[in-house]
């Protein structure tokens, strides 16, 4: 491959790129130099990366190419660039959690998910930008689709790499809306999966009953790619559980026995969706037909919202009680108000919303035995306007408190012509399922366009 074609490989899905690398049309290396011209031309205006070293980058690639010239055992993301939130901690790179306090930070060990990319031949290719502490205030990133716009938060750097071409796959993380939102607004495809398949051993804490780990890509199938790569028990993380790794890719990209149904749910909160997007989704719902039908969550649920606020900002408080008490007057704003009012949660209260998340569940339990996901919006709107603002996590809070597999979809726009993503919720526990789902109305959605 000629230098001049270097930029046309950062089009490829993961999964493409792997077929090329594993039959000899295409090496890491030049798919690593691809995706930093990518960033060379991208970056002034998208600004996506905390940490990027070309030279480190390269030489992980070209480490990569010769274990396969060599015969040796391969991965099964081998020579694939991913890119990191830089909450995730790496040995060999900078950490430095979005905050000026941190600055400097060089963990010692990598974190399990890094570990475990490695494991699979990933390229890690740098740390993408986060927000603060990976809370609300904004990093540098910009959204790749309309600069004055806001990429979503707090996996800012991770969704706008992808969406930028600038790498295939990404890690981010999620305590409320931090994967499935700026996936959303950034036009790409997002996976959180279920509460505890995936390892935070390594990865700055905000919340344990909350904080969960996601991946951003530019298919459903790399999604699970990733994910699956990703997913399995650590015995430094209390809420992994020991069993088999769920065949994801498999599943994924096999044909469901029979076309899904989806439930198409209004939550507590429908009102605060602007009016393009009620419209958008009634009209998609409609174009489903008999495959989905109205669902109304339950009222009495409506308290989640306050239940997770309760449970995040105590957390906050807690984990980040040396930064607040050595730095307050370089902390932000709106994360200094969070500590503070975590300050004053009870313990009566915070253990009360706490025994709520399982209850929460399992309200939808019945739900999934009639419809295959939970059809509803990834976000209020389309990237607002403005960089001061990560945009409301609102629409992702309930399944995020209730630890539910969710995936958000680039499969409709604004009338500002901004990407709009398409929420599906699962079952907790079977993200397969979801993502075969997913799957299928991606495809479908791509066959009603062309009609």
């Amino acid at each position: 491959m000629k230098q001049e074609d270097f930029i046309d490989v950062t089009s490829l899905t993961a999964n493409e790129a792997l077929a090329a690398i594993r039959e000899g049309r295409l090496s890491s290396e030049e798919l690593v130099s691809g995706c930093l011209a990518r960033i060379r031309a991208d970056e002034p205006r998208v600004q996506a990366w905390a940490f990027l070293d070309e030279e480190h980058a390269l030489r992980q690639a070209r480490a990569r190419d010769a274990d396969r010239k060599a015969g040796h055992t391969v991965g099964p993301l081998h020579g694939i660039p991913v890119g990191v939130k830089d909450i995730i901690d790496t040995g060999d790179m900078p950490t430095e959690d979005g905050t000026v306090l941190h600055a400097g930070r060089r963990p010692e060990y990598d974190a399990q998910v890094v570990t475990r990319l490695r494991e699979a031949g990933a390229v890690i290719l740098g740390k993408t930008v986060t927000t603060e502490l990976a809370t609300y205030a904004p990093g540098r990133t910009r959204n790749p689709h309309d600069p004055e716009r806001t990429p979503g938060g707090s996996s800012s750097g991770s969704a706008a790499a992808v969406a930028a071409q600038m790498v295939p796959l990404a890690v981010g993380t999620q305590t409320n809306g931090s994967v499935i939102r700026p996936a959303a607004y950034c036009g790409v495809y997002g996976f959180k999966p279920t509460f505890g398949r995936i390892s935070r051993d390594g990865i700055l804490r905000q919340s344990r009953p909350l904080d969960q780990v996601g991946v951003m890509a530019r298919s459903v199938e790399d999604l699970a790619l990733l994910a699956e790569c990703l997913m399995g028990f650590d015995e430094h993380d209390p809420d992994t559980r020991a069993g088999v790794r769920p065949r994801l890719l498999e599943v994924a990209a096999s044909e469901a026995p029979v076309p899904p149904r989806f439930a198409f749910a209004k939550t507590p909160n429908w009102s605060d969706a602007d009016g393009q997007t009620r419209e958008a989704f009634e009209e998609l719902a409609a174009s489903l037909g008999e495959r989905c039908e109205p669902f109304t969550v339950p009222a009495a649920l409506g308290e989640a919202w306050q239940w997770h606020r309760t449970v995040m900002e105590s957390d906050l408080a807690r984990s980040f009680r040396h930064d607040y008490e050595r730095g307050r007057g370089q902390l932000s704003e709106s994360l200094r108000g969070q500590i503070e009012r975590g300050r004053l949660v009870t313990a009566v209260d915070y253990n009360d919303a706490v025994e709520r998340i399982d209850a929460v569940a399992t309200a939808f339990d019945e739900l999934f035995v009639r419809y295959d996901a939970i059809l509803t919006a990834a976000t209020a709107g389309t990237a607002p306007r403005g960089l001061d603002s990560t945009g409301s996590p609102a629409f992702c809070t309930l399944w995020t408190f209730a630890g539910m597999p969710a995936v958000t979809l680039p499969l409709m726009r604004g009338e500002d012509g901004m990407p709009m993503g398409v929420q599906l919720v699962g079952v907790k526990g079977d993200d397969a399922r979801l993502l075969r789902t997913a799957r299928w109305l991606a495809r479908w959605a791509a066959e009603e366009a062309g009609k």
